[in-house]
């Protein structure tokens, strides 16, 4: 067992955990551990871009309304006012560090995507947005001496003593080590959960495994039933996925059933552009009337130039898959974000002392029942920030009496078993926990789980029980959530309770031995 010891201890390398990183390295030493190699995340795929106001005809409180309208409901006031308010800010400061966004005669060229009503999004390398600031924060981040970052590294235990976490226990399956790490602050910036499901745009490391680990210490997760399904991910017969960013429909493509029919114009007043659960919801229904696979999403009305030059990572993967993005492509919706998460404070703080939350593991307030296109990258600048300086300001030194340290090893016959229960598992939460949900199949669900986790030989300390049990912790809170949700709204919609209610006009709360509970959304206040 190896022991270290840091000042800030950051665990995930996607926008937020890299942003934060750098942002805690003014203040002390900083270790950085992250799952697989430090480009690998949700962040590095974000192809649309990032939401923030920089024209001098937008306005915060405009992207404050959007967030809202998209939120239906369920967001908090506060955190999305220091969002809207401090991105610019925050914008302003990753360009004057160097970042490049897109420029077009020489301003910065701002998208349109679904459910905002002015173009605001800021984009780099045409479709390659989450990759460019990716390499450019990587590129700081080894710069920078006092960083240290440990990858392959599958954090299996947070170290939390009397509600106070001081550090985390890790396992590299690529040599066989085990590290533990004391620090004064914990930044939990493990990415979403949306992998569980067998179709989703995420890199398959996304399962959850910083909302289990937060789960498991006793931190509070919120609003877990909110999945956020993406309308448009390319369809292939094999399975094979990509994700063909909003913004291709905020250039003005079409999407288009099997008998050739433009729907979405006669569903919502902004059509291709309505916010995404309703596009996701429609495109479902209509591969469900007419028997499909997939629809069509049409670009041959478009500049063919324009559109090669401002998307050309998915023109090359769609090349690639033997299809053409100048005319038309196949999609169908796949699970794409978590919308809930580890509940946090304003500055990233959980229920637990020292622990700290911030992109899209963390349910800030801001997302509410259905996120707002590329308010996600900017949610890990904003409170990535916020979390290092608060960390900052009220870290304690705290050492627990505890000697124990929970090594890992494998058990290589686990392994067949550990994949079969993984493509079990996420066939079944596709079916039964997705787009459209119902109390039977739900509880059918909780069946299936409950039988994987009964029939699986959990060994102590063994890497794949490990693996396993974040997986059965994972699924189970979004379909307890789904569940206990009696209503539909945003990202996620019950055939046997099709409208929203107000009786549900909260956030869902789930702690580990406790049963789920609900708490009332934060108002605008009318001092």
């Amino acid at each position: 067992m190896l022991h270290k010891q840091f000042d800030f201890l950051i665990i995930g390398s996607g926008l937020a955990g890299l942003y934060s990183a750098l942002t805690a390295a003014q203040f002390g030493s900083v270790a950085i551990l992250t799952k697989s190699k430090l480009d690998v995340s949700n962040s590095y795929y974000a192809q649309g871009g990032i939401a923030a106001v920089t024209d001098s005809n937008d306005f915060p409180q405009y992207h404050l309304e959007d967030t809202l309208i998209a939120g239906r409901g369920l967001c908090d006031y506060t955190p999305v006012d220091v969002l809207v308010n401090e991105g610019p800010e925050r914008i302003k400061e990753l360009i004057e560090m160097g970042m490049k966004f897109d420029k077009e005669n020489g301003e910065l060229s701002l998208a349109l995507e679904g459910g905002h009503h002015r173009r605001r999004v800021l984009h780099a390398g045409g479709d390659s947005t989450g990759k460019e600031m990716i390499r450019f924060l990587i590129e700081k981040v080894q710069k920078v001496p006092n960083i240290t970052v440990f990858e392959d590294q599958m954090v299996h235990k947070l170290l939390v003593d009397n509600c106070i976490c001081y550090g985390a226990q890790s396992y590299n399956p690529e040599d066989n080590s085990n590290l533990k790490v004391h620090s004064k602050s914990t930044i939990l910036t493990l990415g979403g959960a949306s992998a569980v499901y067998q179709r989703t745009t995420n890199p398959n490391t996304t399962v959850g495994d910083g909302i289990a680990l937060g789960y498991s210490a006793g931190a509070e997760i919120s609003d877990m039933e909110f999945i956020q399904f993406h309308p448009s991910s390319f369809y292939s017969n094999n399975g094979y996925t990509f994700l063909i960013s909003e913004a291709v429909r905020g250039e003005g493509a079409h999407l288009l059933n099997s008998e050739g029919k433009r729907f979405m114009s006669s569903i919502h007043p902004l059509a291709e552009l309505a916010p995404r659960d309703i596009v996701a919801r429609s495109i479902f229904e209509q591969m469900q009337i007419l028997g499909d696979d997939h629809v069509t999403l049409s670009l041959r009305h478009l500049d063919g130039d324009k559109i090669k030059s401002r998307f050309p990572t998915i023109y090359k993967s769609c090349k690639e898959s033997g299809a053409d993005l100048l005319t038309e492509i196949p999609i169908a919706p796949a699970a794409h974000y978590t919308v809930g998460g580890i509940k946090t404070g304003i500055n990233g703080e959980t229920n637990i002392q020292n622990l700290y939350a911030c992109g899209e593991l963390a349910a800030t307030g801001v997302m509410g029942a259905n996120r707002l296109a590329s308010n996600s990258l900017l949610e890990c600048l904003v409170f990535g920030k916020r979390a290092v300086f608060h960390a900052h300001q009220n870290q304690i030194e705290y050492s627990s009496t505890s000697k124990n340290s929970a090594k890992i090893q494998v058990n290589t016959e686990l392994e067949k078993i550990f994949l079969d229960s993984v493509n079990k598992l996420a066939k079944e939460m596709n079916t039964k926990a997705g787009i459209i949900r119902s109390e039977e199949n739900l509880s059918s669900l909780k069946n299936t789980i409950s039988k994987l986790n009964d029939d699986f030989p959990y060994e102590n300390g063994e890497y794949f029980s490990n693996r396993m049990k974040n997986l059965i912790i994972v699924s189970n809170l979004i379909t307890t959530g789904a569940l206990a949700r009696k209503e539909s709204r945003g990202g996620h919609y019950r055939e046997d309770f099709t409208a929203e209610n107000e009786d549900f006009l909260s956030h869902s709360i789930q702690q580990i031995n406790k049963e789920i509970t609900f708490v009332p959304v934060e108002q605008k206040s009318q001092e």
